[in-house]
C-alpha cells in the first residue's frame, strides 16, 4: 500500500502566498471572541501548527507554490481567481493550474451574473462557497443557494462546498453535512463535492455518498495524518471513485506536511491514483 511516486497529482485547493492576511478579513468581520479577531493573522490558527506564514510577502508568489508543487509532484493544481496575482499565474502556466470561480448566494442574481462572468473570462472548471463565511450565513440547502446550484448543473461544473464544523470560531448550523442530502435530491445532476472533511459527521457524509451518485469528499485542510477513518475504510471499500485529494497550502498547511504524512495513509494500491489524480481529473473534466 505505499504511495507511488510515478503519479501526477492533481491538488483541488492550493494557492498563491498572499502579500499579508488581509485576504481572512472577510472572516474577522464576523468573529466575535478577541482571540480569533486580534491574536491570529490566520483564523484557525489555532487548529494548525507551522502555518507556512514566512511565505507571505514574497516578491514572487507564484514561483513559491510552483516551486513547491515540483519538489513533491504536484502536476497540477486548483485556484480561486480574482487579484491579479491569479490571473497571471492561469495566463502564463495553464498547464499547472486550473481555475476555479467563487459564489456568494447573498448576492443574488448580481452572484449569478459574476458566476457567468467568470465562466467565460476564465473558463472555470468548478465554483466553491463556504456557507459558514457568507454574511449573513447561508445553509447549505437554503433557497439563496438554489439558482447557483442550478447554474452549476447548467454550465456542467462541479461545485465545492465546506462542510463539517468550520474552523473559524463561526456557528456551524448551516454547514451540517445534513443538509446536503436534500441538494441532492433536488439536483441529482449536480456534482457535489464537500471540502473541509465533514467532521463530526464523516461516517454520515459516507452514507451519503454511497446513497448519491454525483457528492464526492476532498480532503483539504487536513494534513494525512488527520484524515478521518471513515473516510479512508469508505475509499478502501465501496468509495474508492469518490474521494478526492486537496491540501491547503499556503493557508494553513505546507505542501511539505502534507507530503511527508501522506505515505503513512492507509490506501490499498487501487485507491492512490484515484485519490490523487483520477478522480479530480474527471469531477474536473481534465482528460
Amino acid at each position: 500500500m505505499p504511495m507511488p511516486s510515478d503519479v501526477g497529482i492533481i491538488d483541488c485547493m492550493i494557492g498563491f502566498p498572499a502579500s499579508d492576511f488581509s485576504q481572512y478579513d472577510f472572516i474577522r468581520a464576523q468573529l466575535m471572541d478577541e482571540e480569533s479577531k486580534e491574536g491570529f493573522d490566520f483564523p484557525v490558527e489555532y487548529m494548525f501548527k507551522n502555518v507556512p506564514k514566512e511565505l507571505y510577502g514574497t516578491e514572487n508568489p507564484i514561483d513559491v507554490t510552483l516551486h513547491e508543487m515540483d519538489r513533491f509532484g504536484v502536476e497540477r493544481g486548483l485556484i480561486g481567481v480574482g487579484g491579479d496575482v491569479s490571473a497571471r499565474a492561469l495566463k502564463e502556466h495553464p498547464d499547472r493550474f486550473v481555475p476555479s470561480g467563487n459564489v456568494d448566494p447573498n448576492q443574488g442574481m448580481e452572484g449569478i451574473r459574476d458566476m457567468v462572468r467568470q465562466y467565460e473570462e476564465y473558463g472555470v472548471r468548478a465554483f466553491g462557497a463556504f456557507p459558514a463565511g457568507c454574511n449573513p450565513q447561508v445553509p447549505i440547502n437554503h433557497a439563496k443557494f438554489y439558482p447557483y446550484y442550478a447554474k452549476c448543473v447548467e454550465l456542467d461544473v462541479p461545485i465545492f462546498v465546506c462542510a463539517g464544523v468550520p474552523g473559524p470560531r463561526l456557528p456551524m448550523a448551516c454547514q451540517h453535512v445534513e443538509l446536503i442530502d436534500q441538494v441532492m435530491y433536488d439536483f441529482p445532476d449536480l456534482v457535489f463535492v464537500t471540502r473541509h472533511g465533514c467532521e463530526p459527521w464523516e461516517k454520515l457524509a459516507m452514507k451519503l455518498m454511497l446513497k448519491w451518485p454525483n457528492l464526492y469528499y476532498s480532503t483539504s485542510a487536513f494534513a494525512p495524518k488527520y484524515y478521518p477513518e471513515e473516510i479512508v475504510n469508505y475509499a478502501n471499500t465501496r468509495g474508492a471513485d469518490k474521494i478526492i485529494y486537496a491540501g491547503y497550502f499556503p493557508m494553513g498547511l505546507s505542501l511539505e506536511r502534507i507530503m511527508t504524512d501522506m505515505p503513512n495513509v492507509a490506501f490499498k494500491d487501487k485507491v492512490w491514483p484515484k485519490f490523487l489524480r483520477e478522480n479530480a481529473m474527471k469531477v474536473l473534466k481534465l482528460a
